[in-house]
């Protein structure tokens, strides 16, 4: 047994911890948490004084139980868990699981933390072990008994009141509520018109210069002062008008500092811009350089822990990254002084230092032999933000040049800035989440003198319009949420998944859409819980988890404070209806699920009744959009399609939508929605029997369907005239792959540029003599000779997995020692006649009703 047994929580941090420290240590992984709050009520109870019931992690009997088993014949142990309040709190689970187990009679505990995993920064962290501090592990408890409180009791009232939904959080709604109402605004912008007026001069020396009109009538221009294309003419025509010179010649030099070093939230945001990396792949590949890699035999952490909100540097790591500066860059890139950063979280306290490397000199090509793709690219991110902190400002030249008339009637301007020093940019630059449209950043200005005259080449008016604010990615609903104070280092992460899992959100081109099932439990929550998803509320309550984890408030009394409230917000629901659920919900989404579409229609008249009222509706599946005349109107659909708000016409044919009657047979023709997608629907009628049914197009949005159109597509397949050479009828049709054109026994599909409502025959044949052309059978690499027996060819052809054997519908490979210019016939007939006949195929719609034809590439594909 070794004298001393160290716990960590993963078995790689283990490994390189036993190397470091030697013989006389045995290091043991608890493979993270080894207790929780089991998932049912009665885990905290306020009544009892908030006492927590925790039970064992199932997967952790087998490590707690090795542990045990080494600690009994210890004199130390050591808690060596990560350095903040959640390592602080699976130490302290050890040490309570340890008790139960009688595993630390006569056992000294001790607790120490690193925030790196280097050789020097493990051993003097064993020098100098301390006690469980219990602010940090009470901290966590806290934070873990609000969060289990708010989800087994709000979820519930969910379930019961809202069919559908999923499950309500403390902090994940109010992450949740950050991008539904960042959709609510994007939904209710209305653009605006504008224009700007450039004009291209040319200097007394030939130099082009590039202005803007900033002034009018002697008036500075604002933004929408030119709003349409004809008062931008008039500017323009005011311009032409006139003779300019140059007015007025700024010079300045400015200077641009660096970004601290990375703490977690700005890991993530800049991870994501650069490289393309959600936060919790982040925080996967950023453990791993943490824990250690294997350096050519020696196990090293690259960099520091992960999870933090400092932007601190040690002393001796700014020491370090100041020679590596002077050395690889010069003097001139050093400052005369260390910088030193302030973190602009409140309470910054998670871990004693930003993410940096380990060790400046360990540069980024030195290690990626020995790194993953993903490793490689997030170290180099780290050592170059870190390296940049402390390098000396860049220097940015900016030229101002005004050009006015000579009546001083109207002024333009051109703008440029030169980098006069890179300083830091040399290693680094910060990534932007929506850059600039325009950057005047590297725009080189002609050299001017005040009162040169210009020669106007051009004016350009161009359109603009305002754009509505950007959806959240990662990276900047990241960035808002620690704005916000809401969550923590070691928080995000989760919280971001946590919302995809529920379905409450989706990814789409890396931006956060909100689901309808979101937008709903947000409605909801804002209706009846307002106040608990309050940004203030939710921050103040972070604030006060951090005032537990340096000992100025006491947990239980926060979860107090907590409790008597929100107990009593939850008792208001349990008498709530059905009816006021729905109408609250209504009042509040009404506007997104029945958007004005700018067609002047009333959006809440049902297309399917001559008087129904559609409003939203609650089901065993979730919210949807039912008319008030059910049961005698059947219609429904989603709360939105695709598209957001100018989607909802695209799901009119979920209903159906009744579009009237066919007057050859009297039957009812709708628009629907099936598993495979949209159609037309001619019911069977009095005759019986089975409707008939013609998928939509692709192009064909359902909401604009009238009967008109569903007539000619049950019309379909169509005869559209005969071929001008072989006499055939071609015929237009919609199978299972789309439209297509028939004749004979040649398919062809059609573009999607064609319809096939309308397609003429001339258009028709044209596509069909391309059709033939485009599968025009390939040409042989080699005719052997025929074969002997029925005297047909003996090919060598050219496949897509090399040269084959053909004739007579038989395909074999080529013999492995033979080559296509050296087979002889004998060879060949021997190959085919091993390779035998292909089974008889049996003939397409034998036995069966005739199907939709198989798609077939169009020509040219």
């Amino acid at each position: 047994m070794s004298d001393i047994v160290v716990v960590v929580e993963s078995p790689a941090k283990a490994k390189t911890l036993e190397k470091y420290l030697g013989p006389g240590f045995k290091v043991l992984a608890s493979y993270g948490h080894v207790r929780d709050l089991p998932a049912r009520d009665g885990s905290v109870r306020p009544d009892e004084d908030f006492a927590m019931t925790y039970e064992a992690a199932p997967k952790a009997a087998k490590w707690m139980a090795a542990i045990a088993k080494a600690a009994k014949g210890a004199d130390t142990l050591y808690l060596a868990t990560d350095p903040d309040r959640e390592g602080e709190a699976i130490s302290w689970h050890i040490a309570q699981d340890l008790e139960r187990r009688k595993a630390l009679k006569d056992v000294t505990v001790k607790r120490v933390a690193f925030h790196e995993i280097t050789r020097d920064a493990v051993r003097e962290a064993m020098r100098s072990p301390r006690d469980l501090d219990m602010d940090l592990v009470n901290a966590q408890q806290a934070r873990r008994a609000l969060d289990y409180l708010v989800g087994f009791t709000l979820s519930p009232v969910l379930w019961r009141k809202l069919p559908g939904a999923r499950s309500a959080g403390r902090v994940q709604s109010v992450a949740l509520r950050l991008v539904c109402a960042r959709e609510a605004e994007i939904e209710s912008f209305r653009k605006r018109e504008y224009w700007n007026v450039d004009a291209a001069f040319r200097t007394a020396a030939g130099a082009p210069l590039a202005t803007r009109l900033t002034n009018l009538d002697g008036n500075e221009l604002a933004k929408f002062d030119l709003a349409d294309a004809e008062a931008a003419r008039a500017a323009g025509a005011a311009i032409e008008a006139r003779d300019f010179a140059v007015s007025k010649v700024e010079r300045s030099q400015g200077k641009r500092h660096p970004a601290p070093p990375f703490i977690t939230s700005t890991l993530q945001q800049e991870a994501a811009r650069k490289l393309g990396f959600g936060a919790k792949r982040t925080m996967q590949v950023a453990q791993r350089l943490y824990e250690a890699v294997n350096l050519g035999g020696e196990l090293v952490g690259l960099i520091t822990y992960m999870r933090t909100d400092s932007v601190n540097l040690a002393r001796e790591a700014v020491a370090g990254c100041r020679k590596l500066i002077a050395n690889d860059f010069g003097a001139r890139y050093l400052p005369d002084a260390p910088r030193r950063y302030k973190s602009s979280a409140k309470n910054a306290q998670e871990a004693h230092e930003a993410i940096r490397p380990t060790a400046f000199d360990r540069r980024p090509a030195d290690v990626a032999g020995y790194l993953d793709n993903d490793q490689r690219r997030l170290y180099e991110l780290v050592w170059k933000r870190a390296v940049a902190s402390q390098m000396e400002s860049a220097l940015i030249n900016k030229v101002t040049i005004d050009v006015a008339s000579h009546d001083a009637a109207v002024g333009l301007r051109a703008s440029g800035s030169q980098v006069a020093f890179d300083g830091f940019l040399k290693v680094y630059r910060e990534g932007r989440d929506d850059p600039p449209q325009e950057d005047e950043e590297g725009r080189m200005l002609p050299a001017v003198e005040r009162g040169e005259a210009l020669t106007l080449d051009a004016v350009k008016p161009a359109q603009h319009f305002t754009e509505p604010p950007p959806r959240f990615t990662e990276a900047t609903l990241v960035k808002r949420l620690e704005e916000l104070g809401i969550g923590r280092p070691s928080t995000y992460a989760s919280i971001l998944s946590v919302l995809q899992d529920r379905d409450y959100v989706r990814l789409e081109k890396k931006r956060f859409v909100p689901e309808d099932r979101g937008r709903v439990v947000t409605a909801f929550l804002e209706c009846f819980f307002q106040r608990y998803v309050e940004y203030d509320f939710t921050a103040d309550l972070e604030d006060k988890l951090d005032e537990i984890s340096n000992g100025r408030l006491g947990w239980k009394d926060v979860l107090r404070e907590f409790w008597t409230p929100f107990a009593v917000a939850v008792d208001e629901t349990k008498e709530l209806r059905f009816a006021d659920v729905r109408a609250a919900l209504d009042r509040v989404l009404g506007a997104h699920i029945f958007a004005d579409d700018g067609s002047g229609r009333d959006a809440r008249a049902c297309p399917s009744c001559t008087d129904g009222r559609l409003g939203l509706r609650l089901g065993k599946f979730g919210a949807f959009v039912g008319c008030s005349n059910y049961p005698d109107c059947r219609y429904t659909r989603q709360l939105v399609g695709e598209g957001g708000a100018e989607g909802a016409a695209d799901q009119a044919a979920i209903g159906p939508r009744e579009l009237g009657v066919d007057p050859a047979t009297g039957a009812r023709v709708s628009v629907r929605k099936g598993p495979y997608g949209h159609y037309v629907q001619l019911d069977a009628g009095d005759a019986g029997g089975k409707p008939k049914r013609v998928t939509l197009p692709k192009d064909s949005a359902p909401g604009d369907i009238d009967l008109e159109t569903a007539l000619s597509l049950l019309a379909l397949p169509r005869e559209i005239g005969t071929h001008p050479e072989s006499g055939e009828p071609i015929v237009a049709g919609i199978g299972r792959f789309g439209p297509y054109l028939k004749h004979g026994k040649t398919f062809v599909s059609l573009p999607a540029a064609d319809d096939v409502l309308t397609i003429g025959l001339n258009r028709a044949v044209t596509l069909i003599a391309e059709g033939k052309k485009g599968r025009r059978a390939p040409a042989p690499l080699r005719e052997i000779g025929p074969h002997p027996r029925g005297g047909k060819p003996v090919s060598v052809m050219d496949g897509r997995y090399g040269p084959y054997l053909q004739h007579d519908g038989i395909n074999a490979p080529l013999p492995r020692t033979a080559t296509p210019e050296a087979i002889t016939l004998e060879d060949a007939v021997a190959q085919l006649d091993a390779r035998g006949k292909p089974p008889k195929r049996r003939q397409r719609g034998a036995g069966k009703k005739a199907t939709t034809p198989r798609k077939r590439a169009p020509a040219g594909e």
